[in-house]
């Protein structure tokens, strides 16, 4: 029974934003955020992304950072960002600050629930501060399968032209075959104003097939890593966009 509610809940929240097609797709180097917080875990963290557009052309987006389990419900890490837009070079794009909340115990309610605080200060100062906030849902549908679900807002604050917040979202289910491979799908989408979606047309979803792994290396120590290629569900989205996080982890 549990199993199934469980199942069920984050179904329904996950085709409930599938059918209504979410503007500018995710950043190509997004990753999908878990709520779980280990204490005392550090890790040197990489993420790369490249989205070919339906134009042809390719944007990339790439990041490395350092992180800290605080304490048993507090995770925070800083990140370095570097952008490539079509027919640019590689440039430095921007500082962001991720805080990780975990709210409940592990495993202990059929839900696991954390929260998500970042904040981002790009190179142009004209975009001026960028803050994304929202809840992180994780939850066994079975022993071997796990699902998650963020729904996420995001807006920018002291920049030039006034924005409204937006709403996006990131989903992803896998399968626990080994601790070194697992496999599954994962999504990413935005929404627009969170009070007013944009028109269908210019939304966009990207989703498809993820791998993921953690190669123990005796210890704390652990290469952990996780790649998808997501394609685009509507006319707003990238054709595809090929995604890679690998942390390590001591």
């Amino acid at each position: 029974m549990r199993t199934a509610i469980q199942a069920g809940a984050l179904s329904a929240l996950a085709l409930s934003s599938l059918v209504w097609s979410p503007p500018a797709a995710a950043g190509p180097s997004d990753y999908v955020i878990t709520p779980i917080v280990e204490e005392g875990e550090r890790e040197i963290d990489f993420k790369a992304g490249s989205a070919k557009s339906r134009d042809g052309t390719r944007e990339s987006k790439y990041s490395a950072g350092l992180g800290l389990g605080v304490n048993r419900w507090w995770f925070t890490e800083v990140y370095a960002i570097w952008h490539k837009l079509p027919g640019e070079g590689h440039t430095f794009d921007a500082w962001e600050w991720e805080n990780k909340f975990q709210l409940t115990e592990t495993g202990k309610y059929p839900l696991d629930i954390g929260f998500l605080f970042e904040i981002e200060r790009p190179k142009d100062r004209s975009e001026g501060y960028e803050y994304r906030w929202g809840p992180l849902l994780q939850t066994d549908i079975t022993p071997n399968v796990q699902a998650n679900l963020n729904l996420l807002f995001e807006k920018h604050i002291r920049a030039s032209s006034h924005s409204k917040a937006e709403l996006g979202y990131q989903w992803q289910v896998k399968y626990r075959w080994r601790p070194a491979f697992e496999y599954g799908l994962q999504g990413f989408g935005e929404m627009g104003p969170w009070n007013d979606w944009n028109p269908k047309s210019t939304q966009a979803h990207i989703a498809g097939p993820a791998i993921f792994g953690r190669i123990g290396l005796g210890g704390r120590q652990a290469i952990k890593y996780n790649a998808g290629l997501l394609f685009g569900l509507t006319d707003g989205a990238p054709r595809n966009t090929l995604r890679l996080q690998a942390e390590y982890e001591f």
